[in-house]
């Protein structure tokens, strides 16, 4: 039988691999419908952007009309989930967000687009005839999470595809559940050193000790005007204005270490009473010592946490949970993403925290690994952090749909936790190594993440679309097993439902 392939693949870098797979398939595969970029059936952007930017095949909203299409997905009971899901991946194209926004402005515009999406996009996929949905990322950008649900609602086989932390590997799965989850097989031992940190590329620069304060440049100063220039024009003929927000940047640059640039990237002047507020905790003393667990917050928004993390893309409930399981004389050390923006981060989250007597929130010079190294165990969403935790031999508790939750060393948060489950754990060093070993030969060889692939440099792209495709045919065809896959249990049911519904 032909599969007909529905496909959520936005980067350039997956175009070659999708044309890979479908010269290797033949006939056996039939690309039926492709939301992507300019080259695809349909542009992505224009969805979350909500722009007239068009695909090969127009732009998805031409010639719109009501089909109810879409009524399996409003009628599961996963909607209200999934519509908030939708209209939390889609904030993050807010004006006070991205210099590209969107021009939904209320939650019943979001509600509304949502309805609108969705049954517009159900309808392309009846229409193409789809039986099988390809995603080359976990969704998490608005558009491609409403084409996830609608193609579990609606029948279809779907395949999530990431990238992993181990080198030149991508993993799979049929559901977002299913991330982390694995069955053992005969495996050699993946070699875990202890002393040694995982090097990630998109840490690079980021320091772990206190050195000399930063300095604004002109060219972030320049930034900052030209953000005024976009967003409010006659601010920029506000001299007084202008001149306060440049001495209120300077004041933050100069009161955090140099590597930690505030104004690299997209600016916003939320941002600068975020960072004012960081500067409030950048000298206070770090203690230590006594019995503490580390929380360290996740970059928001990001997939991470936004798709991964259920309800505890609120991190602030998570580390609330975490409290209320801690014995007295316990503390919860806070640490800030170093790469961190003002997204998520206003004074009533910083408030909620404030209000727990156990959080202490640290110095943003405070090395991770020396917190790790002094902590009982580490806390968090999914975050790296969790799984540089366990290498070191420390437990992890972790609230959402990590891919090391399967691991050795890991407790995935369910009601009725107690400290001691995770402060107690204790576990072989060797059991890990062998876990990551079966975790190894169930992953595929490859880069489908296209920022992966730009760090791997000795890789050819056209035989890593060769590669990637021969094993996504065997994936779609049932010939090789998903990376992650289904263990059933009361332990994995009991994740389950305090991460995606509380």
């Amino acid at each position: 039988m032909t599969i007909k392939l529905f496909c959520v693949a936005m980067a350039k870098s997956n175009a070659p691999i999708l044309k890979a797979l479908t010269e290797q398939a033949g006939d056996a595969v039939q690309l039926v419908l492709h939301i992507g970029g300019t080259d695809a059936d349909f542009k992505g952007t224009s969805l979350s952007r909500m722009t007239r930017k068009a695909g090969r095949r127009g732009h998805l909203m031409q010639a719109d009309f009501h089909a109810g299409a879409a009524m399996a997905l409003f009628q599961s009971p996963d909607y209200g989930r999934a519509m908030m899901e939708f209209v939390a991946h889609m904030e993050r194209r807010d004006t006070i967000n991205d210099i590209r926004p969107h021009p939904i402005r209320h939650m019943q515009e979001y509600v509304d687009y949502f309805h609108i999406l969705a049954d517009a996009l159900a309808r392309q996929i009846i229409e193409s005839g789809a039986t099988h949905a390809l995603f080359f990322e976990i969704p998490h950008l608005g558009y491609d999470s409403i084409a996830y649900q609608l193609a579990r609602t609606m029948g279809l086989k779907t395949l999530v595809l990431t990238q992993s932390q181990f080198d030149g590997k991508f993993v799979s799965m049929s559901t977002l559940d299913d991330l982390g989850y694995f069955p053992s097989i005969a495996a050699p031992p993946f070699s875990i050193d202890q002393s040694e940190q995982p090097e990630l590329f998109y840490m690079k620069g980021v320091g772990q000790e206190k050195t000399r304060a930063g300095r604004l440049s002109l060219s972030e100063g320049a930034r900052i005007v030209a953000s005024q220039l976009y967003r409010d024009p006659a601010n920029v003929l506000a001299p007084g204005h202008l001149l306060g927000l440049l001495k209120r940047a300077r004041r933050i640059r100069e009161g955090l270490p140099d590597w930690r640039d505030p104004f690299a990237g997209f600016f916003h002047q939320r941002d600068l009473a975020y960072f004012e507020h960081l500067l409030e905790h950048e000298d206070g003393a770090v203690d230590l010592d006594g019995d503490y667990v580390y929380f360290p917050l996740q970059y928001e928004p990001e997939m991470t946490t936004g798709a991964l993390g259920g309800i505890y893309a609120d991190q602030a409930l998570a580390i609330e949970h975490l409290a209320d399981i801690l014995p007295e004389g316990v503390r919860i050390l806070v640490k800030e993403n170093p790469k961190q923006m003002g997204h998520n981060r206003g004074p009533m989250f910083f408030h909620r925290l404030r209000r727990i007597p156990a959080v202490q929130f640290l110095p943003s010079h405070v090395s991770t690994h020396v917190l790790t190294a002094r902590a009982r165990f580490v806390a968090c969403v999914t975050g790296t952090a969790g799984w540089e935790a366990i290498r070191q031999g420390k437990p992890a508790l972790t609230f959402g749909r990590a891919w090391y939750r399967g691991l050795p060393g890991v407790v995935p948060y369910a009601p009725g936790l107690s400290y001691e489950d995770v402060a107690g754990l204790r576990w072989d060093h060797a059991a890990l190594e062998a876990r990551c070993g079966a975790l190894n030969a169930r992953m595929h060889d490859g880069y489908t993440n296209r920022h992966y692939l730009r760090v791997a440099p000795e890789t050819d792209p056209r035989e890593n679309a060769t590669r990637c495709a021969g094993q996504l045919l065997g994936l779609l065809q049932g010939h090789v097993a998903p990376t992650f896959a289904p263990e059933s249990g009361p332990a994995r049911e009991n994740v389950e439902k305090s991460v995606l519904r509380g």
